[in-house]
């Protein structure tokens, strides 16, 4: 263990000036997601746009210390070079990240600033309410007023390259198309190729089994059951329904989840669940010494998703987790499930099928849906397309990549929320985190062998708690590609993915 420097009086006093900064930021940022939260959960819609200045004023009151003058000068004595060698490595971490921060965000003005996080609080609902009605042409004008924040954000921010690694590196540090495109391309040769040995298959799991019914209050109650078992600390966290499912940590022991219910969708309810009771206990899994810091989150969205992934398809779709826990399920849903056998339910759950929607899309083709938004993203930032040009563009590439039309803007263009938000350059993150939840899976099986054997006799704490030593307790601490290379050895490559895909599906579809 390496001994913790000893500080001069005058680097001491500097250090515990930036701490009370740093909590206090993060004070504001709990507030401020639980207000976030609230929103898209609880609040009336009547008063969301007037609750929108409020999270505005206050959003603008956290960026002004961000970037405030004893924030700078602070960041300034503590990376000089002879006072950074004093530092401690959590330390020294804490002052990177809100150094790139303040970088950052030092570029916005604070008023454009406010303007614009009352904007996209307020285009939460414009998307809502555009979607429910498929009317993509409402939200045209919001949205083309977000696209231009953020396309001046990226000049602020500053880039080399395409303008669109500006908006990348929000969400995955270090992150370039340079480097996405070869990872993107090679993924996208391979699942093409297994997609059309698998519609050429004669080994088709049914399709009836989930072509019914499976009442709502059902549902809840066997979310409300396997979550605590799969490893979400309900103490910590809590679980509620929204329109579009998301995970928000206001702290260590406050993680809040989200799902959705559809009496004709049971699968939705329960692997929703599942993708967000990862991205929850990945939160609550933080070394707790870390909270009131900028490094108690986790480290990237696409490190983040990979815990989302892993525990909804690694974990949540194989046979051993349905081995476990499938009678429980007959038992609420006995009239639609007593006659199905494990086999043919396991088998129905991972049927490859090209969908529409992107959160209920299989393992294979998802990732196709992801490449339909990074190229259209790539090309509103690259000056190649237009948001009039969207429903368009997105119904041709869905023709292209899969083989279906939308018939309307909402099973389309409207149905992802992260637009509303601003959250250009977020998509990405989610095939990242397959790409880095099969290389994790891996290394995973190297150390614990016993790995399925666990998930059959439902010893989800096992794996809990090898995700929160390898991954999960060291929140911001490293950047992405320290901590894939930390857990595995080397940096992300497509073939843990490809592999993983091309043995699942082989198995199912009786693939050659």
């Amino acid at each position: 263990m390496s001994t913790v420097p000893v500080l001069d009086e005058k680097v001491q006093l500097k250090v515990e000036q930036f701490k009370k900064l740093d909590e206090k930021l993060c004070h504001y940022s709990d507030v401020l997601g639980l207000l976030g939260w609230d929103s898209k959960t609880k609040a009336p819609k009547k008063g969301r746009a007037l609750f929108a200045k409020a999270i505005g004023t206050l959003s603008t009151e956290s960026f002004k210390l961000s970037i405030s003058e004893e924030m700078g000068e602070v960041l300034e004595f503590l990376t000089a070079d002879d006072v950074w060698a004093q530092l401690d490595e959590v330390t020294k971490a804490c002052v990177k990240e809100r150094k790139k921060n303040y970088e950052k965000s030092k570029t916005i003005p604070a008023d454009e600033y406010q303007e614009y996080v009352i904007l996209v609080n307020n285009a939460n609902q414009a998307w809502e309410e555009a979607r429910d009605k498929n009317d993509f042409a409402s939200f045209a004008p919001v949205l083309e007023k977000v696209l231009a924040f953020k396309k001046k954000f990226a000049e602020y921010y500053g880039y080399e390259g395409h303008p669109y690694n500006a908006l990348l590196n929000e969400y995955e540090p270090g992150l370039r198309v340079e480097k996405l495109d070869p990872l993107f391309k090679e993924l996208r040769e391979k699942s093409v190729d297994l997609l059309n040995r698998i519609k050429a298959s004669n080994a088709q799991p049914r399709e009836d089994i989930f072509a019914q019914e499976y009442d709502v209050e059902a549902q809840k109650k066997f979310n409300a059951y396997i979550l605590p078992l799969i490893g979400f600390d309900m103490e910590g966290g809590r679980l509620d329904e929204t329109v579009h499912p998301f995970a928000q940590s206001v702290n260590t022991g406050d993680v809040r989840i989200t799902t959705r219910y559809q009496k004709d969708n049971v699968r939705s309810a329960i692997f929703g669940t599942i993708h967000e009771a990862g991205h929850g206990m990945y939160e609550q899994g933080v070394n707790t010494d870390y909270e009131g810091t900028v490094i108690r989150r986790g480290t990237s969205f696409g490190i983040h998703e990979s815990q989302s992934r892993f525990l909804e398809n690694m974990v949540g779709r194989s046979k051993e987790f349905w081995t476990y826990f499938y009678s429980d399920l007959q038992n609420h849903f006995p009239d639609q499930l007593n006659d199905v056998s494990l086999d043919d339910f396991y088998r129905a759950t991972n049927r490859v099928d090209a969908s529409l929607i992107r959160v209920e899309a299989d393992e294979l083709t998802y990732n196709l849906h992801i490449m339909i938004r990074y190229e259209i993203e790539k090309a509103l930032f690259g000056g190649e397309i237009e948001v009039k040009d969207l429903p368009q563009v997105w119904n041709q590439k869905f023709e292209d990549y899969l083989g279906i039309t939308p018939p309307t803007d909402t099973l389309g263009v409207l149905q992802d929320i992260h637009w509303s938000f601003g959250g250009f350059g977020y998509f990405p993150s989610y095939s990242l985190g397959n790409l880095y939840a099969a290389q994790i899976l891996y290394t995973f099986l190297k150390e614990m062998p016993d790995f399925y054997d666990k998930i059959e006799q439902g010893d989800f704490m096992a794996i809990r708690e090898w995700l929160k030593e390898n991954i999960h307790q060291h929140g911001k601490l490293y950047s992405p590609n320290e901590l894939i290379v930390k857990v595995t050895g080397e940096e992300l490559d497509a073939k843990y993915l490809i592999r993983y895909l091309e043995e699942k599906y082989a198995e199912i579809y009786q693939l050659s």
